[in-house]
């Protein structure tokens, strides 16, 4: 199910674009709506490192979502384990607990912490943010010789989502695309903290897809930054609107895990 929809871009008027994980009327960014082909990547099956990206079945024994002791203690393992079968690596790590986001249709969206929707095209970390954090996860004493850090997406409401995710083929992005910015946390009652992430500019040459219809036993999966150049680097995503979903249809709510995968020379 091929579609068109208006993508959130960066303009480079700003010297420093930030962003704020809950109260964006403190946001400080240039953002243009660009329309885009966005394809439907079910039948094309997709890689981690060519496109950057792939979807998988995965059938979670978790009940329910909204049950945060039951994603600690079941969820990351499951995770961990994913991402250990598909990456090979030394060492799987998991620094933070799900994140659930909602549409702006659902009653959690914007209540709940960092619980908005992702609404400009961007990139987790940055290369500097990706290395400090691989650095700091390493055991002491052990050398790096690659790490990737992923992001786990995961649609918990039923299909069709009125707000699905797309994401942009990595071999289609350019490091000239990719602006810096200032991702900053605002929990409430929590001192804020801040890493730097990525906006995305326009260019003609990106390559969105998605996959329609998501369900709870199915995992998209993407690289948010690799170390190892030969392979695909980093996959901006971006939340849009998908027009022909029934106004009937749930308010998408889903959760995403960020995990980091180790290599030790």
């Amino acid at each position: 199910m091929d579609t068109r929809a208006p993508i959130a871009y960066s303009g480079r008027s700003l010297l420093r674009p930030r962003y704020y994980a809950n109260d964006h009327s403190r946001d400080v960014l240039d953002i243009t709506l660009i329309e885009m082909a966005v394809t439907d990547a079910r039948a094309r099956e997709p890689t981690l490192d060519g496109a950057g990206f792939t979807l998988i079945a995965h059938r979670s024994a978790v009940p329910d979502f909204a049950d945060r002791v039951a994603v600690e203690e079941i969820y990351r393992a499951e995770i961990v384990a994913l991402v250990q079968q598909l990456s090979g690596a030394d060492l799987v790590l998991i620094g933070s607990p799900g994140i659930r986001r909602f549409s702006e249709r659902a009653p959690q969206s914007g209540v709940l912490d960092n619980s908005r929707p992702a609404r400009f095209a961007h990139v987790d970390v940055s290369d500097a943010t990706a290395m400090a954090l691989a650095q700091r996860a390493a055991p002491p004493g052990r050398s790096l010789a690659r790490f990737v850090h992923y992001n786990v997406w995961r649609a918990i409401s039923p299909p069709p989502q009125d707000v699905p995710l797309a994401v942009c083929d990595a071999r289609t992005v350019s490091a000239a695309d990719l602006i810096a910015a200032d991702a900053i946390f605002d929990s409430p009652g929590k001192p804020e903290w801040s890493f730097e992430g990525l906006l995305l500019a326009h260019a003609p040459a990106h390559r969105w897809c998605w996959f329609p219809d998501m369900h709870r036993d199915e995992a998209l999966i993407f690289k948010t930054h690799d170390s190892d150049r030969s392979r695909a680097h980093c996959v901006p995503h971006v939340a849009f609107d998908h027009s022909a979903c029934p106004a009937h249809a749930a308010p998408r709510a889903s959760i995403e895990m960020r995990a980091l995968a180790l290599w030790f020379a």
